[in-house]
């Protein structure tokens, strides 16, 4: 049977669609980005605008992914469902997805293990349009290079269903530690500059205590952010912020602006 792939749905939009210019990018962001702190990440919570608005936010979180770039094989890969309306969560059928940079295969045995728990269905049509895990992909490449993805978009579901996804492919104790998770989330939207920065305040707050309470308009990927909060809690993870902002910092005016942040679990 031919493979079949994804195709990039918001190049030329949401970051550019010439491989010379989207990696010349990505390459800046990640160079301008802080130097992180060592220690271990096992995950990372990063925003998924268009890199002109979020990009820099985003590059702090996987400029810290560059510390255990060499022992990563996997990525599992979750956002919310901005395109289609979506109970439970959804994986694809495809082989790969790809981007300007190319094609990244995907791991299809993880993929039906997680297409067998409660609540998870097969259903490219919530991948075909998302915005939210594409524009991850050319961070993921150009940090990682060659790896596996495993996509899930995520609809209504409770919180306890994504932490029972993420237990699914979390590397045992005792194990080598060769996957991690990225989860995707902008803050809120659409509210004037200084109450948007209160609104992010405190929902970081929440975010870096664990508290699992996140409601879509505190965050658009509320439902994935708050079972990674769950699983976090439960296997004593640590939550650190990197950066908070919102497009009225970069590149929106102050009036109607979408917040940012981004975080790393270890």
């Amino acid at each position: 049977m031919a493979s079949t792939a994804r195709a990039p749905a918001v190049a030329g939009m949401f970051y550019p669609h010439d491989p010379a210019a989207l990696s010349a990018q990505v390459t800046s962001l990640l160079a301008a980005a802080p130097e992180p702190e060592p220690g271990p990440v096992r995950a990372l919570i990063v925003p998924h605008a268009g890199y002109v608005y979020s990009g820099e936010t985003a590059a702090a979180a996987y400029r810290c992914l560059e510390q255990v770039a060499p022992d990563i094989q996997r990525v599992v890969l979750l956002g919310p469902a901005h395109r289609v309306y979506l109970e439970g969560m959804a994986v694809p059928s495809v082989d790969a997805f790809t981007t300007p940079l190319g094609e990244i295969p995907l791991d299809r045995d993880a993929i039906e293990r997680l297409a067998a728990l409660p609540g998870v269905v097969e259903a490219d049509a919530a991948h075909a349009l998302e915005h939210s895990l594409e524009v991850q992909l050319p961070f993921l490449q150009s940090v990682l290079g060659t790896f596996s993805l495993v996509p899930v978009v995520v609809g209504e579901c409770p919180p306890e269903a994504v932490a029972r996804l993420i237990e699914a492919l979390w590397d045992p104790p005792g194990s080598s530690i060769n996957t991690v998770f990225v989860v995707t989330s902008d803050l809120s939207h659409f509210l004037p500059y200084e109450q948007a920065r209160a609104v992010d305040a405190e929902t970081s707050r929440r975010i870096r205590s664990c508290d699992p309470v996140l409601t879509p308009e505190d965050a658009c990927g509320a439902r994935a952010v708050n079972g990674l909060l769950v699983f976090a809690a439960r296997r004593g993870l640590h939550v650190r912020e990197l950066d908070v902002c919102n497009s009225g910092d970069t590149a929106g005016d102050r009036a109607r602006v979408v917040g940012y942040g981004s975080y790393v679990i270890g």
